[in-house]
């Protein structure tokens, strides 16, 4: 908004041609007592030491609050500047009058008072009216009459938007009656001025049996909410802006949102962003974007123990350790030593692995195969209890997130509730699936499963009571063809919230960091992203083979920003998630499928991918030594190998010599 010709900013010193200047002058005039100078002459003044009024504000702030001079103000007059047209430049389509006065904003906001106060007299943009100002200091100041005559002169004229409004502000103030322990005043409000707002019932009674709080104290932890000397007043405020237009009233920090979704936009097209080794700020004299060359595509370390198709591959929480499981009927827990990988232990089953899960503190590994589950002491490599709840197959095993046991899922139609000691707690019932994989979201709030569609178990004997039951085994008859599902339960409530059916086997299953996709894989040649959220799939990734064998993928990178799976044509593909973009096409591995792909959780620059080929890599990116040799490499290159006597292992070295 521009000040009227006929006015000048209120509280400022000056006139219209010629307005009021910071207190820090020119060189013809004396600067603060310090007498230091800056580098273009002027004297140096600290960020709102002298605070001249800003334009508009009815009185002089710094963070809601008032400010004295410290030092004497010395005016430099500066002449209202005049530009044609209303755009900030000739082909831009930026506003002007938005752009100066958001500026005006931020300068405020960081201390600058003086300056912005210049800017609105040089611009004659006054950021607010004093109407706004007046509104904030009523706010502020528990002025909550006159907040509420000043709604609809900041235009807030909706029916519906100004009693929303008008609870709020009357809701603060009941808030500080009961905190001042005035409680007929309080009475007062609750009756005569929230209760005439088509108040929900139920949130009236909320706030009425907060008058049963007898300490202050209680007041608040019970309302949640921290006091009229806390942030509540500024909270209000910032509530109170969506019913405000934006262009009378600016949403606090506006620039700063601007930059911050310019930085968002910036690094979701950044196709390789991932965190690197030492992070570095957002700067603002240039675009982000992320070299290419820093991301895992350099196979640093082969291990090859296993006897066997390697099917499965689980991190530990603090990246440190990796199990593998084998067709041949083991699990090894590999080591991250000071200078190579080590094998720790060699857990034996009878059955092959088919699901794994380490706990939270990294003490304990889950091992499902077959139908039964063992512990096993991570430490010692000794089994501490076998678990025989299931009938078929464990095909998923997830640790929950408050540490309090976990949960087992298999083709045997139910999810078994364990304690950390490995007692059965629960059963959450027979469900409609064959459960083929399971994950708990990291924010706690929804299980998401997958599995092959089926009737529920019927035991045959209600149909024919001579009919014997097999071993008490639910038998049903067999799953329509190539349909499976999807299933997202609310943790809390077990109560699915939506499902939804799939032609062709699911065979993998994740969840990205923020809780809001979940990922899997789809025979044939197929990916997809769901958000479940919406209950939408979001994109598809194609281009891996997956026709007849279990291939798992897998989220990984910062902020889970790549999509990553192995192949039946020997190779690991990697996508960038929000585009789709495929990244990567990784070659290695021997003849067979890349079965498995797991990202370290605590390295977001190395994977590690496991093979029929009876071999485990780990992927990093190319140390810098090789970058200088080679900075045109892109994929990993056949390097010479040197065998790791006793190891069962190969690691890759980055020179040529022998």
């Amino acid at each position: 908004m521009r000040f009227p010709e006929s006015e000048q900013p209120e509280d400022s010193s000056a006139s219209l041609d010629a307005v009021a200047g910071p207190s820090s002058v020119g060189l013809d005039h004396p600067g603060p007592s310090n007498g230091h100078l800056n580098g273009n002459g002027f004297a140096a003044v600290t960020n709102g030491a002298s605070v001249a009024s800003a334009a508009g504000n009815g009185v002089p702030k710094h963070n809601g609050h008032s400010k004295q001079s410290s030092a004497p103000s010395h005016s430099l007059s500066v002449a209202r500047v005049t530009l044609p047209g209303s755009s900030l430049y000739d082909d831009s389509d930026v506003d002007r009058e938005e752009f100066v006065r958001l500026v005006i904003q931020s300068l405020r906001d960081v201390g600058y008072i003086e300056s912005a106060a210049t800017l609105e007299a040089e611009s004659g943009y006054a950021m607010e009216t004093s109407d706004v100002a007046d509104f904030r200091r009523f706010i502020l100041e528990a002025r909550w009459s006159k907040a509420e005559n000043a709604l609809q002169r900041l235009g807030v004229r909706d029916r519906e938007g100004l009693w929303d409004a008008r609870f709020l502000i009357s809701q603060q103030k009941y808030l500080e009656l009961l905190e001042a322990q005035q409680t007929t005043d309080a009475l007062h409000v609750l009756r005569n001025e929230l209760a005439p707002l088509d108040v929900d019932s139920e949130q009236l009674h909320t706030l009425a049996s907060l008058m049963m709080c007898s300490e202050p104290e209680d007041l608040r932890q019970r309302a949640g909410w921290d006091g009229a000397a806390g942030n509540s007043r500024r909270i209000l405020l910032d509530n109170l802006q969506r019913y405000i237009p934006p262009s009378t009233m600016v949403p606090p920090r506006r620039f700063a949102t601007l930059l911050h979704q310019a930085n968002v936009y910036q690094r979701q097209q950044c196709v390789y962003h991932n965190v690197p080794t030492s992070t570095t700020g957002f700067s603002l004299f240039s675009d982000h974007q992320c070299d290419e060359t820093g991301f895992p595509r350099v196979t640093t370390t082969i291990l090859k123990v296993h006897s066997d198709e390697v099917w499965m591959l689980e991190w530990s929480r603090d990246g440190n350790f990796l199990a593998s499981s084998s067709n041949d009927k083991s699990v090894i827990i590999w080591g991250n030593g000071p200078e190579e990988w080590e094998q720790r232990h060699v857990l034996i089953h009878p059955y092959p692995v088919i699901s794994m899960a380490w706990s939270l503190d990294d003490s304990i590994l889950l091992a499902g195969s077959e139908h039964h589950i063992k512990m096993w002491n991570t430490k010692t490599g000794v089994c501490l209890r076998t678990l025989d709840e299931h009938s078929e197959q464990v095909t998923a095993l997830v640790w929950l997130p408050d540490n309090s046991g976990f949960l087992s899922a298999g083709m045997d139609f139910k999810i078994v509730l364990w304690n950390t000691e490995g007692q059965r707690r629960d059963v959450w019932g027979i469900l409609p699936v064959r459960v083929a994989h399971m994950v708990i979201t990291p924010d706690f709030t929804r299980l998401v499963a997958i599995g092959m569609r089926a009737p529920l178990p019927v035991d045959p004997r209600e149909n024919d009571p001579a009919a014997p039951a097999a071993n008490g085994a639910p038998t049903s008859s067999p799953p329509p063809k190539d349909e499976h599902r999807l299933l997202v339960f609310d943790f809390a409530t077990r109560r699915n919230e939506w499902s939804t059916l799939f032609d062709g086997e699911l065979t993998s299953l994740s969840v990205s960091q923020n809780s809001q996709y979940a990922l899997i894989s789809r025979s044939p040649d197929d990916i997809q992203l769901w958000d479940l959220n919406t209950g939408r799939m979001a994109r598809k990734y194609t281009g891996q083979r997956q026709s007849k064998d279990i291939i798992r993928s897998c989220f990984g990178g910062f902020e889970s920003n790549f999509v990553i799976s192995g192949s039946e044509d020997s190779n690991v593909y990697v996508w960038h998630r929000d585009t789709g973009v495929l990244l990567e096409v990784l070659e290695g591995h021997g003849e067979g499928s890349v079965n498995c792909v797991a990202w370290n959780p605590r390295n977001e620059r190395m994977f590690a991918s496991c093979s029929d080929d009876g071999t485990i890599r780990i992927w990093e990116a190319p140390p810098p030594e090789m970058m200088l040799e080679s900075p045109s490499a892109s994929i990993a290159p056949d390097y010479p190998q040197v065998a790791t006597k006793g190891k069962g292992k190969t690691r890759q070295r980055w020179d040529d010599g022998a």
